[in-house]
């Protein structure tokens, strides 16, 4: 190739590479934030730089550890978490495709024929002959020169959706977290209203058995018989009620850890299980710490990109093509100087006329990118009900729980008062039924508020991003 050409070359490669977007200057939508939260009242504090959540181990702020290695197992085995992987792993070769066509396509050739040329051709020169050999050894190049940042605007949509799987990727593992974090404190709340049924069906056959006696002694009625074997049945009942359900979560974890129902187990625990502190942030910084925003943010900026893609085909194309090699009839002398050919041009293309179809094409994109930016709002407004939701949730079950332990402790006062009572034929079993039912009923209210409150704790830090952030991405 001459000097001329091989500048020419240069300075179209050049062009390409300094190409132009025609993309619109890309902002991220705005969305109203407050300047803190509503509900953010004792215990949850004010975080300081020190107390942020541990990306991968939020988690540990229960003190538990089954739940801690629970975790671990289904970050090693949890099927909807390996999908996940497999997508964003889907997203990495697809940017690694569109980022090939920043670079020449090159391609190698050859062939070897033996042809029959038609006697009756047309325009057969009088000495062609009628058979002969061909063979061709070659190369092809073709890029095309971005002059007006078609393939760079393509690559930076292709990068934006990369990095967007990469937070559905986090946003999915966060997910799964929050998930296993809450049927664990469910079944942990199971377990101790198992215990509590446990206890309340020993007492109540006790008082069973206190009133038949009293009945063959000719001191109580067999009302008072009947009324104490329904109590003991009737808790008998909600204990075999408890147990399906637990059951039932224990089956949902075995899901979440990669295990089948049929061969997972844990052993009860109906240790209590305290609220953490949770620090909170401001409410902007919730945008850079939750990947779903994240990933809505991401995604509004490749639609903004391919709005440039778009408007590229309103400008020509231009590809540079070339191509060389050897030609010859004769194998053996094919790469000798006589038999190479080569040639080099540019290729210029515009469509003059479509039918409308590229102004559509260029509104399609520009309606994706509003659509976009109105889910982005949507995910950004949704994260800031969640964290108001979840800080309300804790803040009044949190006094609710005052008020109901009180409770639990009058209605055991009653029991013991009522039983006391029947014992010296002061009251009707009646009264001592109404009591223990209402004791019952308020000690498994505790526990029912106190497992509330552990789950909107989780998903108070769900909706905080876990130990999520966008610098650690």
């Amino acid at each position: 190739m001459r000097r001329p050409e091989r500048v020419a070359l240069v300075a179209l490669v050049a062009v390409g590479m300094t190409a132009c977007s025609l993309a619109p200057p890309y902002r991220a939508p705005e969305v109203p934030v407050a300047p803190q939260y509503a509900n953010a009242v004792s215990p949850w504090t004010e975080a300081k730089p020190a107390d942020r959540l541990a990306r991968d181990s939020w988690w540990t702020l229960y003190g538990d550890a089954r739940l801690d290695a629970l975790q671990a197992k289904l970050l090693a085995n949890n099927a909807s978490l390996a999908a996940a992987l497999a997508h964003y792993e889907q997203s990495e070769a697809v940017l690694r495709q569109v980022r090939a066509g920043l670079f020449p396509q090159i391609g190698l050739n050859a062939n070897g024929t033996r042809n029959r040329e038609s006697d009756t051709r047309p325009l057969r020169g009088a000495t062609s002959p009628s058979y002969y050999n061909a063979y061709t050894i070659g190369a092809q190049l073709d890029y095309e020169v971005d002059l007006w940042g078609r393939v760079r605007d393509t690559v930076t949509a292709g990068k934006a959706e990369q990095v967007a799987a990469a937070d559905d990727l986090a946003a999915a593992r966060l997910s799964l977290q929050a998930q296993l974090a809450d049927s664990y404190l469910q079944l942990n709340g199971f377990d101790r209203q198992v215990t509590v049924l446990r206890e309340s069906i020993d007492a109540f056959a006790r008082a069973l058995k206190l009133t038949q006696s009293r009945h063959d002694g000719g001191i109580a009625s067999g009302l008072d018989v009947a009324r104490a074997q329904t109590q003991l049945s009737s808790a008998k009942s909600q204990l075999t009620q408890a147990q399906a359900q637990r059951s039932l979560v224990l089956h949902a974890i075995a899901v979440l850890v990669g295990d089948t129902a049929s061969n997972f187990q844990l052993a009860a625990d109906d240790g209590q299980v305290k609220v953490p502190t949770i620090p909170l942030e401001v409410p902007s910084l919730i945008l850079q710490r939750r990947p779903d925003i994240a990933a809505a943010e991401r995604r509004t900026a490749a639609a903004n990109a391919r709005i440039g893609v778009a408007k590229s085909a309103f400008y020509p194309q231009l590809t540079l093509d070339g191509q060389g090699g050897w030609q010859s009839s004769s194998w053996g002398s094919i790469a000798t100087a006589p038999n190479r050919f080569w040639a080099i041009g540019p290729t210029l293309a515009l469509n003059l006329f479509d039918g409308g179809r590229r102004k559509a094409v260029v509104a399609q994109a520009q309606a994706a990118t509003d659509e976009a930016g109105a889910r982005y709002r949507d995910v950004v407004l949704n994260a800031f009900a969640q964290v108001e939701d979840n800080l309300t949730l804790l803040r009044d079950l949190g006094a609710a729980l005052v008020d109901q332990r009180a409770a639990a402790d009058a209605a055991q006062r009653s029991v013991d008062l009522s039983m006391n009572r029947y014992r010296e034929g002061a009251v009707g079993y009646l009264d001592v039924v109404q009591a223990q039912t209402t004791a019952l009923d308020a000690r498994r209210n505790v526990i029912d508020l106190e497992t509330r409150q552990l789950r909107a704790s989780v998903q108070l830090i769900r909706a905080l991003g876990g130990g999520w952030s966008a610098s650690a991405t």
